[in-house]
């Protein structure tokens, strides 16, 4: 026979099993960068020496491409990219390119086979990455110049396509 003590106490070992649950799960959930979000905060120096915020970028607008050496796609539209860069670079355009490649090495021989103009970043721990949810690469985020994102790409984009040129157009 319960008594009215057993009954408490098993009333607030349950509640303490849900309110546990319920914290676990909140933590489970990605944080996945969405257009119209803010952009997460980071500052990352370039291979040139450039330190690059979201809020702080000197463009009208952010390309934050997330790619790898080893990334088959990500090698497919790094020509595109660069000519986008040219193109736009005198428009207010930033393009950041941010590899995630652990290894050092690879990285370099990506830039000496495919000399970019734009500028670069190493991010091996995937901590810029992974604040904006990235897990598929490449992956792009185009922010404004208020921090906002107003674009995002996920996949390789043949950045001088006649369409997408006039959204970016758009944007400035």
């Amino acid at each position: 026979m319960k008594t009215a003590t057993d009954r408490i106490l098993l009333g607030l070992v349950l509640a303490l099993g849900v309110a546990l649950a319920w914290v676990v799960s909140g933590t489970l959930d990605d944080h996945i960068v969405r257009v119209g979000d803010t952009a997460p905060a980071f500052k990352v120096v370039t291979e040139s020496g450039r330190t690059i915020t979201p809020r702080n970028f000197g463009g009208k607008l952010l390309v934050l491409n997330f790619w790898a050496s080893w990334c088959q796609p990500c090698l497919q539209e790094v020509p595109s990219l660069e000519v986008f860069s040219r193109q736009f670079a005198p428009e207010g355009v930033v393009v950041l390119g941010v590899s995630v490649d652990k290894n050092e090495n690879l990285y370099h021989r990506f830039l000496q086979q495919f000399p970019v103009t734009f500028q670069v970043a190493r991010d091996p721990s995937w901590d810029i990455a992974a604040n904006y949810g990235t897990f598929q690469l490449p992956e792009t985020y185009i922010i404004d110049s208020s921090g906002k994102v107003v674009q995002k790409v996920i996949a390789a984009q043949n950045w001088m396509n006649p369409e997408f040129v006039q959204s970016i157009k758009k944007m400035l």
